[in-house]
């Protein structure tokens, strides 16, 4: 197995704007800067993590950190190394996670997501590109949804939400269809669990992009999100993407993704 190469610890989490302000005010040796540059180069942390600075510098994508399997201190030893000026996601993150973050970094860097269980590190820059929908069948799909919402936050999206419009009143939906059709949505994510049904309605009726993300919420078989994502697989309506099951942070980033890139065309 190739060795991880890592970037030495004052290169991290440099993008490419720092890299070439710094060689140029010759702050930096062409041979760091050639390092820096590498997408090849990773920083270890304490053995347990392989922390990817380059993620955004060629993705625009935050890099995000899966917390549920890992433990606070853990959590704490990546978040330490998040530069300022540099932003962090930490999804599925208990308060546990976020007191131990926070005796590692500023309290005023740090930010818990109640609503979505998610911690950031940093600050979101920058102004807004795109413009995203996001919808809920059920108010117990919302975790998924301001996951969804943070991380299309994060690559520069403006979101407008609706919860709770689901096909158990079918009417609900179309007031919040109208008020994101008429903003000029470029995608809509839509989270729905017990049956699924929600996704294929609304892309039956908008001329967008439509991402379903089946939610582990119903009852007995299928009640944790089999059915549901089953169903969105199976639609018939044209213009349905479907996520994993829970799955908001790829959710955001598709329909950021899609967003930003008919914005800069």
């Amino acid at each position: 197995m190739e060795k991880v190469k890592i970037l030495p610890r004052h290169l991290s989490g440099m993008d490419i704007r720092d890299i070439l302000r710094s060689l140029k005010d010759d702050k930096m040796s062409i041979e760091d800067a050639e390092r820096a540059l590498r997408l090849d180069y990773m920083d270890k942390v304490n053995g347990h993590t392989v922390f990817d600075h380059g993620r955004r510098m060629r993705k625009d994508v935050p890099e995000v950190v899966y917390a549920l399997a890992k433990t606070p201190e853990m959590v704490a030893d990546i978040a330490k190394r998040v530069p300022e000026g540099k932003y962090l996601l930490i999804s599925r993150a208990s308060k546990e996670h976020y007191n131990a973050v926070i005796s590692e970094v500023k309290e005023d860097r740090v930010t818990y997501h109640e609503k979505a269980s998610a911690i950031s590190v940093g600050k979101i820059s920058g102004k807004k590109k795109g413009v995203i929908g996001i919808i809920t069948a059920g108010s117990s799909d919302i975790r998924v949804a301001e996951e969804a919402k943070l991380m299309a936050e994060a690559m520069g999206c403006r979101c407008l939400t609706s919860y709770d419009v689901g096909v158990a009143g079918m009417h609900r939906i179309l007031e919040p269809m109208r008020m994101m059709l008429d903003e000029d949505v470029d995608a809509i994510i839509v989270a729905a669990g017990m049956e699924g049904a929600l996704p294929s309605l609304v892309a039956s009726l908008a001329a967008v992009p439509v991402i379903g993300v089946p939610t582990s919420t119903g009852y007995g078989y299928g009640g944790n999100g089999e059915a549901a994502l089953m169903s969105m697989l199976q639609t018939c309506s044209p213009g349905l993407a479907v996520v994993n099951i829970d799955n908001g942070i790829g959710a955001g980033t598709i329909a950021a993704m899609i967003s930003k890139r008919r914005r800069e065309k």
